[in-house]
């Protein structure tokens, strides 16, 4: 194939328009039936007619795909299949479940459907969700503990350091820096700054308030993952709520994070006032407390309340924190008024991608300025 073929080819396969491109190429084997693939999701016509609600030919697209795309592109078109040609029915059929690729917003379309699956589709898609579920725990478990146990043994200084491996030498030093002697060109540590030994008692206490609205699904599923982690750092008391309307407590569930999330109800109203209420009282030690709010922040509620609310919680010394999404969704719709107000008492609110929420709650341990740290780390809000 000469160059200038070559070219043309791919323009083809990137226009996808048929005799209408202009470019005057045809495609044949495996180009022509990757073209096919992509004109089922995304011609409004459909050449080859479509998905439509066939069972078979739903598995033969799902068959070509993993074919001819990477795993990462057919996670995008199984979701883009899924919400534009509304084929959420046959995912109710365990052969569609065991076809599919599983990802995170598969999960959050079954979950969402999982009042009305019928029993043997249930297992086949609580069998996808443990293998998300491992994925996740895989790629996010051991950097959470890491970060976190690391910040809690920072955060738990001594100036009474019992070994020399104990010492923070970075803070000694500056520490004493009124005890240098020139002349020696050292300086005298007269005061110790050291970590404490690691406790085994509870150090702090950490509440998940997660919107289960529909448009927070994937945030829901990432939250029970790491719910379940931290639950597993025995310096954490950790609690994980869940609400929409109504306000559901998962905590005695974070030891299995696939049965949490079929213990959530994704959809229906927002309520964002009674959750908080709720989760303010499950705080007992305000100065060790953290607070992680995930919410888009649209209010069904009584607004005012929210506000005087989370105000107090400050003020007592619980530090709160809002995370608009916690996905790798980019820029999320939330409720701008809802944000600044709460900006404006000192209570950021930002994305945050599952990457970077380890750092986040490390920063939290250690009471560092959480808006700066958004700042530099978080993802744009629009």
């Amino acid at each position: 194939m000469s160059e200038a073929d070559e070219r043309m080819r791919r323009w083809r396969l990137v226009l996808g328009g048929g005799d209408a491109d202009g470019t005057g190429c045809d495609l044949r084997g495996a180009d022509a039936r990757m073209d096919a693939a992509l004109a089922a999701v995304y011609e409004e016509s459909g050449r080859e007619g479509g998905l439509g609600a066939s069972a078979p030919r739903v598995a033969r697209w799902l068959g070509d795909i993993r074919t001819y795309f990477p795993s990462t592109v057919v996670q995008v078109m199984q979701k883009d299949a899924i919400e534009n040609l509304n084929l959420t029915r046959l995912l109710l059929e365990p052969e569609m479940l065991e076809a599919v690729e599983p990802d995170v917003h598969l999960v959050g379309t079954l979950l969402a459907l999982n009042k009305v699956m019928p029993d043997q589709a249930r297992e086949s898609a609580r069998a996808v969700v443990r293998r998300v579920v491992a994925q996740l725990e895989h790629r996010l478990a051991q950097r959470t503990r890491a970060a976190v146990t690391g910040a809690l043994d920072r955060s738990a200084r001594t100036h009474r350091p019992k070994r020399a491996a104990d010492i923070d030498w970075n803070r000694t030093i500056r520490a004493n820096l009124g005890n240098y002697l020139p002349e020696r060109n050292t300086v005298v540590p007269s005061r110790l700054v050291g970590y404490a030994r690691r406790q085994r008692s509870v150090q702090r206490e950490v509440v998940l308030c997660v919107d289960q609205s529909g448009s927070m699904a994937a945030s829901v599923v990432y939250s029970s993952v790491f719910g379940a982690v931290l639950a597993s750092i025995r310096s954490l008391r950790t609690s994980l709520v869940v609400f929409d309307t109504a306000v559901v407590d998962l905590t005695d569930q974070l030891h299995d994070p696939v049965e949490l999330l079929f213990g959530t109800q994704l959809g229906g109203g927002t309520d964002i006032n009674r959750a908080v209420a709720y989760c303010q009282g499950l705080v007992t030690r305000p100065a060790d407390s953290i607070v992680v709010l995930i919410s888009d922040l649209y209010e069904g509620g009584v607004r005012q309340e929210l506000l005087r609310r989370v105000a107090a919680m400050t003020q007592a010394g619980v530090q709160v924190i809002v995370l608009l999404a916690l996905s790798d969704e980019g820029a999320p719709f939330y409720d701008h008024e809802n944000a600044a107000a709460l900006a404006a008492m000192g209570v950021p609110a930002f994305a945050c991608t599952p990457d970077a929420f380890p750092e986040l709650m490390a920063a939290a341990i250690e009471r560092r300025d959480i808006a700066r740290w958004a700042e530099h780390h978080a993802p744009v809000t629009g």
